[in-house]
């Protein structure tokens, strides 16, 4: 039996709880902030904040320690906003080990500094490093809404790691017949994708808000996808990575799916409501492509990557530009080659 630690009480959190807890094989500890939630999942068997409706196993406690959530934990998942990786990680570093594996199942980059959620969690335990701690670390992620993961929807996912032991037991202990994992050493890759889908996310929802079509649809998934692989490449990704499940997978879901946070925010703004107010109406939910916008704008910056839909996407969400007039300059750019 594996002792698994999820860190963070959120819907993805939970959703991964649930999936781990179904097998019978696993402990799983759930550390989660708010108390209401601990009490809901220990009390009710569902958190009811964040996944209403979903029952989780028994084999599933919550809890507001950290210190308790990772005694004797040989995975932990960090499932937590990417704001709030780095303060998390160094309240847990007194409580870490050597000999655990760590997965991020974290979709976002760092705001302040551009760091991929892996790269933040070594930085994190890098000062433990002259002590021995050489961190096994890998990214998961996919198309996955959590909602239909905890409810048992057929679902496909990576788990990126350039350790193939910790590669391996991941997708032995998080796989069941509705949760099928594979396996990539691209981590660069994978942890792109999974952030820089969400930018295009928002643009795919200021489309259906502003009421255009499947045209309009297809057109800024299949270019948003060209431009974030570019990205994504500059930074060391390979780019058939971005055409796999936490590339074009996960692009295609969050853009299309009604589930998504990311959508659901840029739909609000093309009918014109600012994101102040859709922000105070999420209710603690996290709409990861909010900031990351302004991180891969940044990134993209130093790189010297060419990134016009997520520029368009950064104009409407924080310089407050209308959402049609940012449509309209997409479309007449001058013209170029499909494959530049």
């Amino acid at each position: 039996m594996s002792e698994i630690a999820i860190i963070g009480g959120g819907a993805w959190g939970t959703g991964l709880a649930i999936v781990l807890g179904r097998k019978g094989a696993h402990r799983v500890r759930m550390w989660v902030y708010e108390k209401e939630v601990c009490e809901s999942i220990n009390q009710r068997h569902e958190n009811q904040l964040f996944l209403r409706g979903q029952l989780i196993p028994d084999a599933v406690r919550a809890t507001n320690s950290l210190q308790e959530a990772l005694l004797g934990t040989e995975i932990v998942v960090s499932a937590m906003p990417s704001h709030h990786v780095r303060r998390v990680f160094r309240e847990m570093q007194a409580h870490l080990r050597p000999e655990m594996m760590f997965v991020s199942a974290t979709k976002g980059l760092e705001n302040e500094t551009l760091l991929r959620a892996t790269e933040v969690v070594k930085e994190m335990l890098g000062v433990r490093a002259q002590n021995g701690f050489d961190p096994h670390i890998g990214a998961l992620s996919g198309p996955s809404f959590a909602q239909e993961v905890a409810r048992g929807d057929p679902t496909a996912i990576t788990i990126a790691s350039r350790d193939p032991e910790l590669a391996r037991r991941v997708q032995a202990d998080f796989s069941d017949p509705c949760f099928r994992v594979y396996t990539n050493d691209d981590v660069t890759g994978v942890e792109m994708g999974g952030a820089l889908k969400n930018i295009i996310a928002i643009a795919a929802g200021v489309c259906d808000g502003l009421g255009l079509g499947y045209n309009s649809v297809a057109a800024l998934i299949t270019r948003g996808l060209a431009e974030i692989t570019r990205l994504a490449v500059a930074c060391g990704a390979r780019a058939d990575t971005m055409a796999g499940l936490s590339g074009m997978g996960d692009l295609v879901l969050t853009c299309t799916g009604g589930l998504s946070r990311n959508r659901s925010v840029g739909v609000e703004l093309g009918r014109g409501r600012k994101l102040t107010e859709i922000i105070a109406g999420m209710h603690g939910m996290v709409a990861e492509g909010v900031l990351t916008t302004n991180a891969a704008v940044n990134l993209a910056c130093r790189m010297k990557i060419e990134m016009p839909i997520t520029q368009q996407m950064h104009a409407i969400l924080h310089q407050g530009k209308p959402p049609r007039e940012a449509i309209h300059e997409l479309m007449t750019r001058p013209g170029k080659g499909e494959n530049l």
